[in-house]
């Protein structure tokens, strides 16, 4: 079968790209900062600006999310909606948490609304106001965590899927005794200290979840262009 173009957006770590290039592809990734791995497949932009090029499918690993997600919401509004919130994190005003709201809807659209037949965007489920914001054909995320696919971690993942299967899990593995030190060493993702580089090594994709997912979606979008 002819390969697939595969566009990896909002990814620096390079796993989701090379899971599908391990299989054939014609795959790149794009993001505003460089690849950690330096690879020559790495497109420095925004995503957005190469949406049209004859993609066969689009992959979007992390968009910014922060204002989108239901653990953020308390930082949008108060009671209701679009209220005054009670408290804003230090620093910040309200101006900028809209901005970064507005930025994060604007970015999730358009990957959504793009000219590609094959759609998976990853993103936490959404609170109210990010929802009131989605296009009507939105579905409900479909939920995975790492350890579906081989990966000792507990990090809640969504996936909106358009035209795609939900992932099935690989590698089922057992889960610790909840206090215990394995159990701890599996919420490394949630016990992260604060610093520089928090939010990209929370972001980093895990590996069990890419191959998973350039098996079972790569098959489904070749097998759909065969048919």
């Amino acid at each position: 079968m002819t390969p697939l173009r595969v566009l990896i957006g909002c990814e620096t770590s390079g796993r989701m790209r090379r899971a599908f290039a391990a299989r054939g592809h014609d795959v790149w990734s794009c993001d505003l900062e460089p690849a950690e791995d330096g690879s020559n497949r790495h497109i420095i932009g925004d995503v957005r600006d190469y949406l049209d090029d004859g993609w066969d499918l689009l992959a979007v690993m992390h968009p910014p999310c922060t204002r989108l997600c239901r653990s953020g919401r308390r930082w949008m509004s108060g009671p209701g909606k679009w209220t005054p919130p009670k408290k804003l994190p230090r620093g910040r005003t309200v101006e900028d948490l809209r901005a970064e709201f507005e930025a994060g809807v604007d970015l999730f659209v358009a990957c959504w609304r793009a000219p590609i037949p094959y759609i998976a965007i990853e993103n936490p489920e959404m609170n109210d106001l990010a929802r009131d914001r989605m296009p009507a054909d939105l579905p409900a995320p479909q939920m995975v965590q790492p350890f579906w696919f081989g990966d000792p971690a507990y990090k809640s993942t969504g996936w909106y899927l358009n035209n795609l299967p939900p992932l099935v899990e690989t590698d089922r593995l057992s889960e610790p005794e909840r206090g215990t030190a394995e159990w701890k060493a599996w919420n490394q993702v949630h016990r992260m200290p604060p610093g520089p580089e928090r939010a990209r090594l929370r972001a980093r994709s895990w590996p069990g979840m890419c191959t998973a997912a350039a098996d079972q979606w790569g098959e489904a979008a070749l097998m759909a262009v065969a048919a």
